[in-house]
């Protein structure tokens, strides 16, 4: 997802891997934690929506109620709007913006979401402050992003070890912040939120083929995405170095008894 300032960096870009990989995510093995708080009638911002799936699930949720889906990228957007024409959701509507500097007037909705969002800025708490904005006096905002420290997998593969630090290298370098779960009530806080519910929920990847699809989705962002133009652009890795981690994510792929585990930071704060 990439809502940013002009001049912000998304490490991931819009690779076709990218865009694959989140049109994969649903509001239940992704925002499972909002859905109790999407009932009809609700009216939704979806910021940093990228392709829209998440979106659509919280469009069927509380229609008749209008949802909005934002992101930076118009290609997103507009595969986004094909994915809502396709399914039949009439009540969700997908537009460009930027997260810093929200088109819509103080206290417009009743829910405001971000999934995946605040690790990829250089000034989450702004971005927080302006999601804050824009929602109703007791709406709630939701934030879920992982924690790439917090990461962890089996069997040892050494390439995947290289290729979280070159992740973390990458995306610092970016002004980012990977390890975003772990800092969301933080930022909350410092947004001006007062009353912040945090949890957090998994993605794992430990059937055959979840491992196959996980390592297929990294090794090609690896050789092809944004990380790895990024990666040669800011000199952290030649293409050799790179075609070996994309190789190290395949071989973890094709074990029988690999683990996976990201850990997500997920925050319900009150407007």
């Amino acid at each position: 997802m990439s809502e940013q300032k002009p001049d912000d960096v998304y490490t991931h870009g819009h690779h076709e891997s990218v865009v694959r990989a989140h049109a994969s995510r649903t509001a239940q093995n992704s925002a499972a934690f909002v859905i109790p708080h999407l009932t009809a009638g609700t009216s939704v911002l979806d910021v940093g929506c990228g392709p829209g799936s998440i979106t659509c699930d919280f469009a069927d949720l509380v229609a008749p109620a209008h949802v909005v889906g934002l992101d930076r990228s118009a290609d997103v957007v507009a595969h986004a709007a094909s994915l809502a024409a396709e399914r039949g959701v009439e009540n969700v509507e997908f537009r460009t913006g930027n997260i810093y500097d929200l088109e819509f007037n103080d206290e417009s909705f009743d829910f405001v979401h971000a999934h995946q969002v605040l690790q990829h800025l250089t000034d989450p708490v702004a971005a927080l402050r302006e999601m804050r904005r824009v929602a109703k006096p007791g709406a709630i905002v939701a934030v879920r992003d992982a924690d790439f420290h917090g990461m962890s997998w089996y069997p040892e593969v050494p390439e995947l070890d290289d290729w979280m630090e070159l992740y973390q290298k990458i995306a610092r370098r970016n002004g980012a912040e990977p390890d975003a779960g772990r800092r969301l009530v933080s930022w909350a806080q410092q947004a001006g939120f007062t009353e912040v519910a945090p949890s957090s929920s998994n993605w794992l990847y430990a059937t055959a083929q979840q491992r196959r699809w996980q390592a297929r989705v990294w090794s090609e962002r690896v050789l092809h995405s944004a990380f790895a133009e990024q990666a040669l652009e800011y000199g952290f890795a030649q293409e050799a170095e790179l075609a070996r981690i994309a190789a190290g994510w395949h071989r973890w792929g094709s074990t029988d008894d690999g683990w996976f585990l990201i850990p997500n930071g997920e925050v319900i704060a009150r407007a």
